[in-house]
Order: C-alpha cells, then structure tokens, then sequence
C-alpha cells in the first residue's frame, strides 16, 4: 500500500538540493569546489571551550540523560549571557530554554504554539524553518515581502486585515538570514506595539548577533519595555562561538511560551549531551576575545568578497552584519533566475552558492554567499567568476531551453 503523508505533502521539493547534486557529483569526478553554498564555519571552535568539554566527558556521571530543558547552570549562563550584552533580566528557571540548536528551537515552538489553519506571519525571503516549521505543525503562513525591514514592517499591518481568522504568530529576524540587514531598537519598539495590538505573539530569531561590522551591535528585542509579554527570542551559539556541530541554541522571554516550548520538548528529547551543555556553559561564562576573533575573520572575508567579485565583474552589496552577503544576480545573466544561475556558476566556474529562490518566492533575483572560505579561495572565485561572467553569451544560448518560461 502506497501512504500519502499529509506533513511530507506540505514540504516542497528542497530547493538547495539540486545544487548540491552537483556539487556532489563534481567532487566525486575530483573537481575542487568552492563553496559558498552552506552557512557552516569553517574555523575551529575556541580551544578553551574544546578542553572543557574533553575535561567533562571523562566523567562517567556525565552520560546519562541530560535535562530537557538545559542543565541548571547552562541556563544560567544563557541569562548571564542576556544581562551583560542586552541588559536584560531573564530568570533562568521559567524564562531560558536550551534547545538542540536555533532550528530545532524553532520545530518545537511552532509544534507548542499552532492550532491546525493557524495564521504565521513570516517574512520573505527567510530562513527556511521559520515558514516550514510551522507548516509542519499545520500553520498557515502568510508571506510578507521583506526584502527590507522597512518594506516588511509596512506589510504586516496589511496582512493583518487580509488574514482570516487573524494571525496568531509574528516572525523577526535580525541580523537577516539571508539577506544580512539588521535593525535598530525603534523597529522592535514597532514590532511590539503592532503584536499588542492585533494580538500576537512575536517570534525573534537572532542567531546572528554576534556578527556584526559597521554598525553597534544588534539589539535584542527583549530591550524593548513590555517585549516579555509576548515575545520569546531564539538564539544560537553556532555562529557566535563557530559551534554549529555542537547543536545549542535557546529560547528567552515570555515565561509561558517558555513553558510550552519544555513541555513539548519533554516528550521528545532529553536535551543534548550533558558535556556539550557544560562546554557551552563555560563558552558564555569565559572570555570573549575569541567571539570578537571570528567576527573579524567574517569581515575581512567580507570585505575581500565584496572588492574582488566587483573587480571580477559582480557588484555586491557589503553586508552590514550576519556570514552571508545577499547579491543579486549578475546582469549577464539576470533572465536566468536564481536556480539555474546557480546551477552553472556550479558547474562552470566551480563556485557553490545558494539560490535566492530557496528562501521563498521574493529571494528571487538573487543568491545568498555564505562567508565560509578563507580568503585565498574567495580571490580565486572571483577569479573564477570573471571567466565565468566574459563568457555568459555562450553560455546562456546553450541553456536557452533551460530557462524559466516567466523570465524570458
């Protein structure tokens, strides 16, 4: 008998494996690939952090189930964390959650807060949890152009009135994955004000705060007065300490989503490894050079993508904060669209970014580069990419059939 699974029905083809089928199957005729395509950090995790966990690990009372919700002094260390760099007060046994990473943090939340037909207003382009997540958990997402923190902000108010039953959720992310913007605290102050008065709850994502270059540090909309009661903040280490692996993340604020969130995450998981948790613990309490470190490797490869691409032929907006730079499309080959540009840049340049389409229908037109090779790799892209833009005429007459019906 052949199932129809109702969850699985709900998620579309995902768009970023095409791109990696290629690049699979070039690595494995021995083609080098440089690849901008995943947000994964290529540096070391802190070594101060590496020896705790070794430290912790060679205990035998540490492997045993974890606590669900995060070991007492991890979360203590997440508040610690919340006061020193934001200001703000967080109690760790009602307003802290560990969480198996931001993503995951983000599955369960959906999971503890949507009712089958629920309405989730959600930015595109964005990440791709923050829309899925809550799909797989029945929602309904009401997709608002978000190509700007401006343009978003203006659109929610209008999706509000054209949303029916109203919407129950309000999504943020600041800095941006994948459009690397960020915001200042009036727009949180906004944000707020609008889920009070139409009666939602606000999700924040910001993973990315660390990561920031010209500007002060992003704020956390926790800052804002009266946030906490209705709005939680997920937050990860991944990027901040190049922990991706280690999977932890958190979830702050509104005590009674907090609550929501431990109790689903009770029935599915007993929290991560308990050494990883102390790891992570000694990774906030401990010194931040090493954060200010990473940050600085992330803007000068920034900067050298930025200069390099532009001589090569590719104008990119330098990105004020977070790994990825949002570039549109080369003009060459602009009527392409986002995938099959791609595809070829892939297969003819040996370069490896994510499609902009990948990230909701307004991501169109563009292409996400995650700031994850060093920067002898990043020139040599560019080099890549130079040859690869001189010969777009021949390029795109052999694809000619290729393209999208809508772009040509």
């Amino acid at each position: 008998m052949t199932h129809d699974f109702h969850r699985i029905r709900r998620l579309p083809p995902y768009v970023f494996e095409q791109v990696n089928r290629i690049k699979a199957g070039l690595r494995a005729q021995g083609v080098d690939i440089i690849d901008f395509g995943m947000g994964n950090p290529d540096m070391p995790t802190p070594q101060h952090i590496v020896d705790k966990m070794i430290e912790t690990v060679k205990k035998p009372k540490t492997h045993g189930y974890s606590a669900s919700k995060g070991i007492v002094g991890l979360r203590r260390a997440m508040a610690g964390y919340y006061d020193r760099r934001f200001g703000v007060k967080l109690d760790p046994d009602t307003e802290v959650i560990t969480t198996l990473g931001s993503k995951e943090g983000f599955a369960n939340l959906a999971q503890a807060l949507t009712a089958p037909g629920d309405v989730i207003i959600c930015p595109n382009p964005a990440y791709p949890i923050h829309a899925y997540g809550f799909i797989m958990a029945g929602g309904v997402i009401r997709h608002v152009p978000a190509l700007s923190p401006e343009e978003y902000l203006s659109g929610i108010s209008r999706a509000v009135r054209h949303s029916v039953p109203p919407p129950s959720v309000l999504i943020v992310s600041y800095p941006s994955n994948p459009t690397a913007q960020w915001v200042d605290l009036d727009f949180y102050k906004d944000v707020i004000a609008l889920a009070k008065k139409h009666d939602m709850l606000v999700l924040s994502d910001i993973a990315y705060s660390e990561i920031y270059f010209d500007n002060n540090p992003p704020p956390s909309i926790l800052q804002v007065e009266g946030a906490k009661d209705v709005a939680v903040e997920v937050n990860s280490l991944s990027k901040t300490y190049a922990m991706a692996g280690w999977r932890v993340g958190m979830v702050v604020g509104n005590a009674r989503i907090c609550a929501a969130l431990a109790r689903v995450k009770s029935y599915l998981d007993y929290g991560a490894f308990t050494p990883i948790q102390v790891a992570a613990a000694t990774a906030l309490n401990g010194p931040q050079d090493c954060v200010e470190d990473i940050r600085n490797i992330y803007k000068s490869r920034r900067d050298v993508l930025v200069s390099s691409m532009a001589r090569a032929g590719w104008e990119i907006p330098s990105p004020p904060a977070s790994m990825f730079a949002w570039a549109p499309i080369p003009e060459e080959y602009r009527e392409v669209g986002s995938m099959l540009f791609s595809k070829l840049l892939v297969e003819e340049a040996g370069v490896a970014v994510a499609p902009g389409l990948g990230f909701g229908e307004y991501g169109e037109g563009y292409v996400r580069i995650g700031l994850v090779e060093n920067e002898h790799r990043i020139r040599q892209a560019a080099r890549n990419v130079k040859k690869f833009l001189q010969q777009s005429g021949q390029i795109i007459s052999r694809v000619r059939d290729q393209i999208p019906a809508q772009a040509q």
